[in-house]
């Protein structure tokens, strides 16, 4: 049986889906992977970082969470006022890296991964600010440490896309990529196609939780250039900057715009693209986030509400598209979970 210490850090939404997961997938774990996963650390943003050598209790933790209690309730713990401290007084093999996404600097969450892989600890992310901003830096800052870094679940959540690119896709010349990879707008622009205003679906979507109060983010485009960006250096190796994606929102398209498409038999959609702009492997990428009308028969036209696909078009294998829910806590612990299976697999 291997057993692999795990620091959490960003106990939110995400980081207690993957805790969930642990906790209920512990017999699975054990079963098919002889893999024991312990949780001996945890941190948020409110109570700092705490500690426990023989491991945290999940279920006391979860509990604590839900009720907004202090985390330093738990009993018998060390405790540390940050998460950067934490993770240098301390030990883990692997740390999930779950704290919110800064598209300006990537902090808190690049200097806490850059500290846990400077200690020789692997790490795996769902935070997009540093796969954006540092991906192919801290990718080299692995390498020099010998260590794993795994950001599946930056990019569609738990639908596996960086995965199949490393290892489905191994030796296919991949030419460019587009994709739907922000649910909001998409559910935006599915309910709009059916007739609705922009305004009222927007208010739905953040009554539902799938639009932050706000929603900037989301309808102007800046989440789907971050994971535009994480796709340029995990796919075709290449770092581009933010002002490098030409990105235009939602929030002008109107509802004649939509009833247009639809009389032309095509449906707005959202949508990354990534283009090299020769036949080359070393090509520079031409990268656009946009509303494009495609038609009908596209298999991206034909994804609706909060789901996302991504169209990968290659030399060997033609077109590929992969469909999948793109966030959500158990959705987006998934995507934690299986880089730490695979780390666990690979060490």
């Amino acid at each position: 049986m291997k057993r692999v210490r795990l620091s959490i850090v960003g106990f939110g939404v995400v980081g207690q889906g993957l805790a969930e997961l642990l906790h209920a997938k512990r017999e699975l774990l054990q079963r098919d992977f002889s893999l024991e996963v312990v949780l001996v650390g945890v941190s948020n943003s409110r109570h700092g970082f705490i500690y426990r050598e023989e491991g945290l209790d999940i279920p006391t933790l979860l509990d604590l969470a839900a009720s907004r209690q202090p985390l330093t309730l738990h009993p018998d713990i060390q405790q540390w006022s940050s998460a950067l401290e934490g993770l240098r007084a301390t030990t883990a093999d692997v740390l999930a890296e779950a704290t919110w996404t800064n598209l300006r600097d990537a902090e808190p969450g690049l200097s806490h991964i850059r500290t846990a892989l400077t200690k020789g600890m692997h790490v795996i992310s769902a935070n997009k600010g540093p796969a954006a901003l540092s991906a192919n830096e801290l990718s080299a800052l692995a390498q020099q440490h010998g260590v794993q870094l795994r950001l599946e679940a930056t990019v569609m959540a738990g639908t596996p896309i960086l995965s199949t690119v490393r290892e489905g896709m191994a030796g296919v010349n991949i030419k460019s990529v587009r994709g739907i990879l922000n649910g909001t707008t998409n559910y935006i622009l599915t309910a709009m196609a059916r007739g609705r205003d922009y305004a009222e679906v927007l208010s739905e979507a953040q009554g539902l939780g799938y639009a932050e109060a706000d929603p900037t983010a989301d309808v102007e485009g800046y989440d789907v250039v971050a994971k535009t960006l994480i796709l340029a250096a995990l796919v075709f190796g290449q770092s581009l900057k933010p002002e490098q994606v030409s990105r235009q929102g939602i929030t002008a398209i109107t509802r004649e715009q939509i009833q247009q498409a639809a009389h032309e038999g095509k449906r707005i959609k959202l949508i990354a693209s990534l283009s090299r702009t020769a036949d080359t492997l070393n090509a520079p990428l031409e990268a656009r986030v946009e509303p494009i009308a495609l038609p009908i028969d596209d298999a991206l036209a034909q994804v609706n509400g909060v789901m996302n696909a991504l169209t990968f078009h290659t030399d060997s294998l033609s077109s590929v598209t992969i469909s999948g829910p793109g966030a959500g806590r158990l959705e987006t612990g998934q995507g934690l979970l299986s880089d730490l299976i695979a780390i666990a697999r690979n060490h």
